[in-house]
């Protein structure tokens, strides 16, 4: 049997009882997993007492004596059961004869999803009752002996794709959960695709897989941080963001080409969809640019990508920051679909419109239009009317509807006002059809591309549960942002900067000189990658120079240096030029499955709040054992009356 065909094979006989031919729940969704080239079908059953998996099992086996062990699956009548694995399913015939009363006895009265093991031979299934929708349907096992290795208890859910669960009961028994058709799907994905990434780096580009340490000292800047206590008064380490000072240190010590499977931490508190820890696929590489590193990654995906999706086509399409924010306002843009920005201030400079005069008149003012298709089909009035209530409350902006081919009664006032020359010009322009809707905004321009942006997707996510197929879910469209601005304003004091990406960031080489002028300005070496509009790597050529990473840290970022001092130092002994990238493993693995949840491709993620409701963490420790960390938890008000109830 070939490797690559064996989970869609288990997951259509997992969505059916023995004997039915009903469809599978989820198609051709997950048909395979990838097939490597140059692959030796794996040894399932080396070093284990069985002889066979469950899923193997062929004509070609007929007559052989083979022993297997898995879970019973399903059993019909005490006539058969059906017995899965990892690998698959296969039928089991129960003996009906007294002779083997004993072994009748264990397959009848185990519970469903028991574990046993049984022992016989391989024989063809009657004439009429051969099942072509199952890998292992020709044969079935004819039982000899059997034993119950483990009962299982009443379950607190059926392990079927299809039946419906919370996330809290999937996360809290998780290990059932992960016998699930999915879960041993994406799991197996991961770590082929994983394998795959180390052949690509490590045998054909000469990268060190090196491992960095998980505990270490607060990094300034960036997201916070887990702290670790020590046995030392008031000291304490921290979990790392990323490993980004110890793989530029592997740089200044001649590594060359790094690369690990590094572990992450970062104490975001309830972010959705986000978890605190979580893996990268870490980079960094001596003596490379920016095209480069581009390059490396676009290769590492088309090599590692599976061959049951469409082929990664390389290069990928670029875009620079501005371009992204004024085409779709935001810098992940999603481009497997249009509805682009596009600014119409030309066509109302002259215009009468009151509002419209006013922020053209200002310095930074525009005004703004996305198109959404066939809109005056699919959106309802009250979509329109929450459309604007948003833009309202989350943007202090005005989003006036206009139908350019179309007549409707909820139209904008607006409309009303715009002269045939211009309506013409912007149908020209809109490059509108029949029923499309146009959605205009009028302010500064990120603020009116923001908005415009966010409204773009949310009229995707309307279109299509109104049954418009717009974005479509086999397209994997990957895109460069490049030439991100080096610095922000902070949020709490827009007179200071920060660092868009991290402060080890190099400057664009045309924009060194505005580091000491315009620093607002300068543009960095940043570039991160997109896909299907998240953000799956990010990354940049990094300062190598010293006097330069003190000069940012200290003058323009306000950072105290002597946290970094090591770092600092490693650059004044000769650090060569360098860069990298890191890729968010879970993120991309989430995509590749079509999953949910990035909790759906990780085996013991936490809820979104942070916890594991499996085992219960994080948990209370007691006093006496955080007295030698010189600890002592000062509980809030509110929680010491809950305590005491």
């Amino acid at each position: 049997m070939s490797f690559p065909s064996w989970l869609s094979q288990l997951y259509r006989g997992l969505s059916r009882p023995i004997r039915r031919t009903t469809q599978p729940i989820w198609g051709s969704l997950y048909r395979s997993l990838v097939q490597s080239s140059q692959r030796r079908n794996p040894e399932f059953s080396s070093f284990a007492v069985r002889t066979n998996t469950c899923g193997e099992l062929r004509s070609s086996h007929l007559g052989q004596e083979v022993t297997l062990c898995g879970w019973i699956q399903y059993r019909r009548q005490n006539t058969f059961l059906v017995l899965r694995d990892f690998h698959g399913l296969v039928q089991v015939v129960i003996p009906q004869d007294e002779s083997a009363a004993s072994v009748r006895k264990i397959l009848c009265e185990a519970p469903v999803e028991s574990v046993v093991q049984v022992s016989g031979t391989v024989i063809s299934r009657p004439a009429g009752q051969e099942n072509p929708k199952m890998p292992t349907g020709e044969i079935e096992i004819k039982v000899k002996t059997a034993e119950l290795l483990n009962a299982c208890k009443k379950l607190p859910f059926e392990i079927k794709d299809f039946m419906k669960k919370t996330e809290a009961l999937r996360l809290q028994y998780r290990y059932l959960d992960l016998r699930s058709f999915q879960m041993q799907y994406n799991l197996r994905l991961r770590s082929q695709m994983v394998m795959k990434m180390r052949e690509y780096l490590c045998n054909l580009h000469g990268f060190v897989d090196i491992e960095t340490p998980t505990l270490f000292k607060r990094t300034p800047g960036g997201a916070k941080e887990f702290l670790v206590p020590s046995r030392e008064p008031g000291k304490f380490y921290s979990l790392p963001q990323s490993p980004q000072q110890f793989k530029q240190l592997l740089m200044v010590g001649g590594l060359d080409r790094y690369f690990q499977v590094a572990r992450c931490y970062r104490d975001e508190g309830s972010r959705p969809d986000r978890q605190p820890e979580f893996t990268q696929i870490d980079i960094e590489m001596s003596f490379v640019d920016q095209t480069g590193i581009q390059s490396l990654i676009e290769g590492l995906l088309q090599y590692s990508w599976p061959n049951d999706k469409d082929p990664v086509v390389v290069p990928f399409p670029t875009v620079t920051f501005t371009e992204a924010l004024a085409t779709y306002g935001t810098d992940k843009p999603d481009t497997r679909f249009g509805m682009k920005i596009i600014d119409i201030s030309d066509v109302f400079r002259n215009t009468e419109i009151g509002f419209l005069q006013d922020v053209l008149s200002k310095p930074h003012g525009t005004v703004k239009a996305i198109c959404i298709p066939e809109g005056a089909k699919y959106l309802k009035r009250k979509d329109i009317e929450s459309i604007r209530k948003f833009a309202a409350d989350h943007f202090n902006q005005e989003i006036l509807p206009v139908f350019l081919n179309a007549n409707r009664n909820w139209n904008s006032p607006v409309a009303s006002f715009i002269m045939e020359s211009q309506r013409l010009e912007l149908i020209r322009l809109m490059d509108t059809q029949e029923e499309d809707v146009v959605l205009l905004t009028a302010g500064e321009h990120n603020k009116a591309c923001s908005l415009l942006g966010k409204l773009r997707l949310e009229c995707a996510d309307l279109l299509e549960t109104r049954g418009m197929v717009l974005r479509d879910p086999t397209l994997f469209s990957f895109l460069w942002v490049v030439d991100f601005p080096l610095f922000l304003p902070k949020e709490e004091n827009p007179r200071e900067l920060e660092s868009a990406h991290h402060p080890f960031t190099a400057p664009h080489p045309s924009d060194i000189h505005l580091l000491y002028t315009e620093p607002k300005k300068a543009r960095s070496q940043h570039y991160d990658l997109v896909l299907n509009g998240n953000e799956i790597g990010g990354g940049s050529i990094r300062i190598h120079n010293a006097e330069l990473q003190r000069y940012i840290l200290a003058t323009l970022l306000k950072e105290d240096v002597k946290m970094l001092s090591h770092l600092l130092q490693a650059l004044d002994y000769g650090a060569p030029p360098h860069g990298g990238i890191a890729l968010g493993l879970d993120r991309l693995i989430c995509l590749v499955t079509g999953s949910p949840s990035i909790r759906d491709v990780i085996a013991f993620p936490k809820s979104f709040r942070g916890h594991d409701l499996m085992s219960n963490a994080p948990d209370s420790i007691p006093s006496e054992e955080l007295k030698p960390y010189h600890i002592r938890v000062s509980w809030p008000t509110d929680s010491k009356a809950e305590r005491a109830h």
